[in-house]
């Protein structure tokens, strides 16, 4: 667990940790939600992930002999496939 400190003016800062682990770079915009035991959740406001990034795959070696069906192309577009290496 991570420990930070609140400013004077009420802020916090969150670590480079923590934002490389929501996938967050400077500019983007964080999500925060107010749980009932005072706790709080904090997500990426953006996808993750840039359907942009898919784009490079089709110029991959050996991607010609790739078969997959519906199911598996689903389940790759919900785990964020764009970025991950897949035989």
């Amino acid at each position: 667990m991570t420990t930070l400190t609140v400013t004077a003016k009420g802020q916090v800062t969150l670590k480079q940790e923590l934002l490389k682990h929501l996938g967050v770079t400077p500019g983007e915009k964080v999500e925060v939600g107010k749980l009932p035991d005072g706790r709080i959740t904090i997500k990426a406001a953006t996808p993750r992930r840039k359907i942009s990034n898919a784009f490079g795959i089709l110029a991959e070696k050996n991607t010609k002999n790739i078969t997959l069906s519906i199911d598996e192309i689903s389940k790759l577009t919900r785990s964020g496939w764009a970025d991950k290496k897949w035989k």
